[in-house]
């Protein structure tokens, strides 16, 4: 079993050697000029029953933000085509569900999960809580991942929301794995938790059956409307230390700096890929919360010297 002790250990580390052995362990696994580029679409937005305290999609709260319908799957196709053609590896799809329901709603789910998969792309869905039959039915489509964050730490959770249980999320991430479903589960940084709060969290995923595919490292975005629409920004050296962290703890996994990079700036997010971060959402919106532009993305990666999909690469010289 891991221990919030040993990660303690790692954390505290001094800056720079932190960033070093998060580097060193990035190289063994990974090609550290590949940054996956993801798209996540909002398949259904808003009049969610959960009262998540940072959701602009919560029906408990007023945020301007309406309900729609389930789009239809031929819009989604026309997406993913969109998407693929930019560049994107992965896409995602989200729901504003407590938990799908049986019939046609979810039957429309999987066919949309087929039509990614039929673009040669990584699918990758959040419904949700899971029945062992869905996770299997999804598993069935093709379904590459389900993300499925458990936000913060168990001792922090109840602070930020009462309508579904730590334990509950957790039974979700144990049904996708006997499934045979990757997981992409991490957290949100900014609801007022402490750095102790924040390293539990990964002591969580950590200690999973299987470790997590990806960790998507998160910085709350304030929604107007929302009981944490006040919250301070994170503090910028915390989150490098976070990603390094989340590295060395997961080194075979994607640490996904998701959502808040429209805060960051240019050099924080250079320091963030240093520290380990291989994968980023790119487009306009994710879901709801203000995303930076594909070309403001691709503007970065020229700045990097890293390959930028319909760019001829630039070959890296002496990279071991």
């Amino acid at each position: 079993m891991k221990t919030l002790a040993e990660f303690h250990s790692v954390y505290h580390l001094p800056l720079p050697e932190l960033i070093f052995r998060a580097a060193r362990m990035h190289r063994r696994h990974h090609d550290v000029t590949d940054i996956q580029r993801c798209v996540l679409l909002s398949i259904k937005t808003g009049g969610c029953p959960e009262d998540c305290g940072y959701c602009a999609q919560s029906a408990h709260f007023r945020t301007g933000v309406a309900a729609t319908p389930l789009m239809d799957v031929d819009q989604v196709r026309d997406r993913v085509r969109q998407a693929k053609g930019l560049g994107a590896t992965r896409f995602c799809m989200g729901t504003a569900w407590r938990e799908p329901k049986d019939g046609p709603a979810f039957d429309q789910v999987l066919e949309m999960v087929r039509a990614v998969r039929g673009q040669g792309l990584e699918a990758c869905v959040t419904l949700g809580m899971l029945t062992d039959s869905q996770a299997e039915r999804l598993a069935e489509a093709g379904l590459t991942a389900y993300n499925h964050n458990l936000d913060t730490s168990r001792r922090h959770y109840p602070n930020i929301i009462s309508t579904r249980t730590y334990d509950d999320r957790l039974r979700t991430l144990r049904s996708v794995q006997r499934a045979g479903i990757a997981v992409c589960c991490g957290g949100i940084l900014g609801m007022g938790e402490s750095e102790d709060d924040r390293l539990m969290l990964l002591v969580e995923l950590a200690n999973l059956a299987v470790p997590p595919e990806s960790v998507p490292i998160n910085c709350l975005v304030p929604i107007a409307g929302t009981p944490l629409q006040g919250s301070s920004p994170v503090d910028s050296i915390q989150l490098v230390r976070l990603i390094a962290t989340a590295r060395i703890a997961f080194p075979k996994a994607r640490v996904r700096l998701s959502a808040g990079r429209d805060r960051m700036s240019r050099e924080l997010q250079v320091l963030c890929f240093l520290a380990g971060a291989n994968s980023i959402f790119f487009g306009d919106k994710l879901l709801t919360a203000p995303n930076p532009s594909a070309e403001g993305d691709a503007e970065l990666l020229r700045a990097m010297g890293l390959p930028v999909p319909g760019e001829s690469a630039v070959q890296q010289v002496g990279v071991p």
